[in-house]
């Protein structure tokens, strides 16, 4: 009735290019290098004969974050990257082609390029921080179901079966600290520092400009919070799992391995990023 509507402008990069036929043999695949030569994304393009056109978000992957009983909205997309002169990367089978890609503020922008370096370093500072939470939330879960594993394969009588579902129990009680096992989120109270971390990245991460000294310093203090349940995490395995792991080998039982940093690299290599779960939902596209 007299009136239109249409999609919004794309957010996106165009990246056009034309194959005289269709590809069918060997890989094909398209990478993001930025100034610095380092490999940002890697997106699909299409094999069809003709002209094409692929499109990059301009962002890095999102976070990985650690499932829990509410979703993270705000950890959804990865920071945007700063403005430069990127390389686009074409390889098909043994041919290889590259491109450059401009990147500029909007001119209309009402910041500068000093206020986006900021804004990106902060978004940079809590992606670390989310990384490092989801880290410590996935060994806390590791410990506590091995030390449960190991647990129930004690006899009931066994002292030793009590003191490894103690450590079960506690581990569980560290992940509580930090992300929040019930779900309503901020209506019910039940909020933890995942979900305070994540609604900051949010709110950085949404917002180009220079980022207020309030996100810095709510930042800082939940970078303390979250060291200060890491080292629980690490003095409760110090003064526990020796102990037990020397009975568990005296029954010929497999000892409790705290998770590593290169055996959770290895869990989520190939993750592109995170998607706003809930708990038990592994989050990544």
């Amino acid at each position: 009735d007299a009136t239109f509507s249409g999609s919004s402008r794309t957010t996106d990069a165009f990246i056009t290019y034309y194959q005289k036929s269709r590809h069918i043999f060997g890989d094909m695949k398209i990478e993001i290098i930025d100034p610095d030569g380092k490999v940002v994304d890697t997106i699909a393009g299409s094999k069809h004969r003709g002209l094409n056109r692929a499109t990059w978000s301009m962002r890095l992957k999102p976070p990985t974050v650690p499932p829990a009983a509410s979703a993270a909205f705000g950890a959804a997309t990865g920071p945007r990257v700063l403005p430069g002169t990127y390389t686009i990367k074409m390889t098909k089978g043994d041919q290889v082609y590259t491109s450059k890609l401009k990147l500029v503020l909007d001119p209309r922008a009402p910041y500068n390029e000093q206020d986006r370096r900021q804004q990106f370093d902060l978004a940079m500072k809590i992606y670390k921080l989310i990384e490092r939470m989801s880290f410590a939330v996935d060994s806390m879960v590791n410990l506590r179901d091995t030390a449960t594993a190991r647990a129930a394969k004690l006899s009931a009588k066994d002292p030793l079966r009590n003191n490894v579902q103690q450590l079960a129990q506690q581990a569980d009680a560290l992940r509580s600290k930090i992300v929040a096992t019930k779900e309503g989120g901020a209506i019910t109270g039940e909020e933890r520092i995942r979900e305070y971390l994540t609604s900051v990245y949010g709110d950085v991460n949404n917002y180009d400009g220079k980022p207020t000294n309030s996100q810095i310093e709510r930042t800082d203090a939940l970078g303390h919070e979250l060291d200060d349940v890491i080292k629980e995490l690490d003095q409760l395995t110090a003064k526990q799992l020796p102990a037990i792991n020397s009975e568990l080998q005296k029954k010929k039982l497999e000892p409790i391995q705290p998770l590593t940093q290169d055996q959770w690299e290895k869990m989520h290599q190939g993750d592109t990023g995170a998607q706003p779960g809930m708990m038990g939902i592994r989050e990544r596209d």
